[in-house]
């Protein structure tokens, strides 16, 4: 979810130039706050939040008048609540808000044979060859809401140029509500004047760098030197800033087939109640979703957690992250502030962890991220699984975990496990900094 509020919101007319404009950004308003305010009208216009109603919780969407109030998506729910005490909490619907993405996205299919969906909210559509039968971006882009509206109850924004940078950057523009065409002539009279968070891949730490060095607008990013830029923060950094300051952007619309979804279930052979046990799997099987989503090329933003009783209840709880990842890391915290959410809990027999609303890899990501040392250090490990076996590198809890099982003597077991979740990923990660660290350079040695 954006943290746009609508305050800035810039529209165009129907008489603007859209001869250039063949590339359309669709991007549907709030969409799971949107969604579920259709089976409560009530509440149109009002604060409100997406998310568990515990100060444990996360806030999983929030409607434009909640985000004026400061509150965004994955802030802390007791935060949200601080900052907008009449926000309304309403519990998410994620089988609503996937029958009604599959709608909007069969309109969008509809409409055009060049549709590259982005998420569950959002897609690229390719408009160059609809021009002589349907008419440019100022006639297609209004039926299209037109039609989104008529048939979900749902408002999407539509941003509208002749790359996809510029146009998904007009969307945002154009939000709540709206359409911005951007012709060519006009990209660089758009770019720069806005803030170097406008610059797809800078986040606030990345800004923050930016400013450093005196860069506050795309303006100040066109108007440094590549090689200047490329010496503050590398060569392929710095060759990037200065294509998308200047609007350049060469990716063309790509069809993207229906939406994967990467996870793995393990049934314990006993019901489980202990914490650190459960953190323990979680930690397995979301290093196996991680290694999957890499070994695959994509990344997700959907984290799903699900949780089977003893009795055979079954519940899930599903997470949207800001950036999609494909980062071990980022999935095993997600998953364990999901199952630390669900508080105390009775015999746990069965965990799933699944990672979906998959991108191809770097779509999204953010320049000079968190996670990106993290991520590089996933990757060597891959690399030592690949070169000489998955049992090589493993989490050191996992280890201890298979330890266990082996150990039949009385005096058997290794040293205990890691009481609390951050030791147990301080654990984790200590092996994967070794991994890459240590074992990278030595990837041509034959095995031992």
């Amino acid at each position: 979810m954006s943290k746009q509020d609508g305050s800035n919101r810039l529209v165009s007319g129907p008489g603007i130039d859209d001869t250039t404009a063949t590339i359309m950004h669709v991007d549907l308003d709030a969409f799971f706050a949107s969604a579920s305010l259709l089976a409560r009208p009530d509440l149109v216009g009002r604060p409100v939040v997406i998310g568990h109603d515990s100060s444990r919780s996360v806030v999983t969407a929030a409607t434009y008048e909640a985000r004026k109030y400061g509150v965004y998506s994955a802030m802390p729910m007791a935060r949200a609540l601080r900052l907008c005490p009449s926000a309304v909490i309403l519990e998410p619907d994620f089988a609503l808000y996937s029958r009604l993405s599959t709608r909007v996205m069969g309109i969008l299919d509809e409409t055009s044979p060049d549709v590259e969906r982005l998420g569950i909210d959002e897609a690229f559509v390719g408009i160059a060859g609809l021009r002589r039968l349907a008419g440019g971006a100022n006639r297609i882009g209004p039926a299209l809401r037109a039609r989104i509206t008529a048939e979900t109850g749902l408002v999407a924004s539509v941003g509208a140029a002749s790359t996809k940078y510029v146009a998904k950057l007009a969307s945002s523009r154009a939000k709540p509500d709206g359409m911005l065409v951007v012709p060519d002539e006009r990209v660089i009279e758009f770019l720069h004047p806005q803030p170097v968070s406008a610059l797809w891949g800078v986040g606030p730490k990345q800004q923050e760098r930016l400013a450093r060095y005196g860069l506050h607008t795309i303006a100040d990013v066109a108007h440094t030197s590549q090689e200047r830029l490329s010496s503050w923060f590398g060569e392929a950094t710095g060759r990037h800033l200065a294509d998308l300051a200047w609007g350049r952007d060469p990716r063309a619309v790509a069809e993207r087939g229906h939406e994967q979804s990467f996870g793995h279930n393990h049934t314990f052979f006993r019901d489980v109640t202990e914490q650190t046990e459960l953190q323990g799997e979680i930690l397995r099987l979301a290093t196996g979703v991680g290694r999957r989503l890499r070994d695959a090329s994509v990344q997700a933003r959907t984290v799903t957690l699900t949780v089977r009783f003893h009795d055979f209840r079954t519940i899930t709880r599903s997470r949207t992250l800001p950036e999609a990842t494909d980062v071990t890391r980022v999935i095993v915290e997600t998953a364990w502030s999901l199952l630390d959410a669900l508080g105390t809990l009775p015999p746990v027999r069965l965990l799933g962890v699944r990672a979906s609303s998959v991108q191809e890899a770097g779509d999204h990501g953010l320049l000079w991220d968190d996670t990106e040392t993290w991520g590089s250090a996933e990757r060597a490990m891959d690399a030592v699984h690949d070169r000489f076996g998955a049992a090589t590198v493993v989490p050191a809890s996992m280890l201890r975990r298979e330890r266990k099982r082996d150990d039949t003597g009385p005096s058997g077991g290794d040293r205990p496990a890691p009481r609390h979740a951050h030791d147990r990923l301080t654990a984790y990660l200590s092996i994967q900094h070794d991994a890459s660290s240590t074992r990278s350079p030595s990837l041509n040695e034959e095995p031992p």
